[in-house]
């Protein structure tokens, strides 16, 4: 199949001509925070750092970082780099603690965002000639509106389904033969799962590709998602506070996804330090937005953890890559000592043969850590015998022990009786109070 580009001369930019288009945008961009931000000005100052000392990409590290506290603090307008008269939207983040961050956006900012997420599309094999099923949440949520406008931008039919109403999407799916979809991969698992109680194999399912993003997921997911619903699942990467869904996507070769560095110049920092780290170091992501209007984040510490590479790839596109996070600086757990992220559990369930149906609970007694994992049984596991149960728990709780360092307390569950998410997952409970 020859691969397809939405924005090849892009896509395909050899290194050279990138840095020197990253660094144009950045002197500008650094300019223009300057003048129109009094915040990050202030950063800027208390730094003793001037617009004039930034003359390339090179000169980076030397402004200040931004952190999602800033955004809170600053909240709502404080960040603003574009007077309200030119902004057209706002979009915003689930605000599951304190303050919402709350995203700008000129019409100018949306076309970019948009082309973003049409290059992810294409990436995907999408074209015109596809019905495009947008099944991320609308709204103040950017996976709809971010996947909608990039399907419009390829010219595909475009399903603005949002997430729940799981008999709706698959009857739609069906009746107007739906080839892509766009939703989270908690949620295209629980399609899948629907699907195959309904009595549909992979082959009767119209669908060949998948986008899926906004919530961590493993390989061993992927798999699953594959194989149930006879696709390709390809990951997305964004956040709000960038842009939203297309800072970096996935293509055929699926390892690790392309960032969009026209617009977003990434940066691997040691997180205790602050220290920029070499290519190929594991450490926190740092995104520098280079063209963004109306709310352009410099250095933003995004918390999550990954690798970036510029290997050759097969698919032909020059963009750098970054791997799949491996779990964030803030939902990591640290349970009695031990850095746990939830994504080693989810690893350790599917290699079992349980589907990612879990929680995570931990708690606080007497001063000593509980850590407690909530597992559904799967149709094929089920038991009702206590014996086979504490069996099936003790050798799960073993092979945990064995991924993190310390020993859970894993209860097996009924199948179903976890809630199934339509919008974000929720694996972990933390009922400790540490702050």
């Amino acid at each position: 199949m020859e691969q397809k580009y939405y924005q090849k001369e892009i896509e395909t930019m050899p290194l050279e001509e990138m840095r020197k288009l990253q660094s144009e945008k950045l002197v500008k961009q650094v300019k223009h925070v300057y003048e129109n931000v009094p915040y990050y000005k202030n950063l800027m100052d208390e730094k003793g750092v001037k617009p004039e000392d930034i003359q390339s990409i090179d000169d980076l590290h030397k402004l200040p970082f931004l952190t999602k506290a800033d955004l809170r603090d600053a909240y709502p307008y404080g960040l603003l780099a574009k007077p309200l008269e030119d902004c057209v939207r706002i979009q915003s983040t689930s605000g599951t603690t304190g303050r919402r961050v709350v995203a700008f956006y000129t019409q100018h900012d949306i076309d970019l965002w948009e082309d973003c997420c049409a290059r992810a599309i294409t990436a995907v094999g999408g074209t015109n000639k596809d019905v495009c099923q947008v099944a991320y949440g609308y709204g103040l949520f950017t996976g709809g509106p971010g996947l909608n406008g990039g399907s419009h931008k390829v010219g595909c039919l475009t399903l603005p389904m949002s997430s729940g109403n799981t008999e709706r999407q698959i009857q739609f799916m069906m009746d107007l033969q739906a080839s892509i979809i766009c939703c989270t991969p908690s949620y295209a698992a629980y399609i899948g799962e629907t699907l195959k109680e309904m009595g549909y194999k992979p082959e009767d399912i119209p669908l060949k590709a998948g986008i899926f993003g906004a919530e961590p997921w493993t390989e061993e997911m992927r798999q699953g998602i594959e194989k149930t619903l006879g696709i390709k699942a390809y990951d997305i990467y964004g956040l709000t506070e960038t842009t939203g869904p297309g800072v970096a996507f996935e293509c055929s070769e699926q390892t690790g996804m392309h960032i969009n560095e026209d617009h977003f110049f990434a940066e691997i920092i040691d997180p205790a330090t602050g220290e920029v780290l070499p290519e190929g170091s594991k450490g926190e992501l740092v995104f520098t937005s280079l063209d963004k209007e109306a709310f352009p984040l410099l250095r933003y510490r995004t918390r999550d953890i990954c690798v970036l590479s510029r290997k050759k790839c097969s698919c032909g596109r020059t963009l750098i890559k970054m791997a799949k996070p491996m779990g964030r600086t803030d939902d990591m757990l640290i349970i009695r000592g031990v850095n746990v992220f939830p994504s080693q559990i989810e690893t350790v369930l599917l290699n079992q043969g349980y589907e990612p149906n879990y929680q995570i609970v931990v708690d606080r007694v007497s001063n000593n850590d509980t850590f407690e994992v909530n597992v559904e049984m799967t149709a094929e596991k089920f038991t009702d015998k206590v014996s086979e149960i504490l069996a099936m728990e003790k050798v799960l709780a073993d092979a945990m022990k064995t991924m993190l360092g310390i020993n859970p307390k894993v209860h097996l569950m009924a199948p179903k009786s976890i809630t199934r998410s339509e919008g974000k997952a929720v694996r972990v409970i933390d009922k400790r109070k540490l702050i």
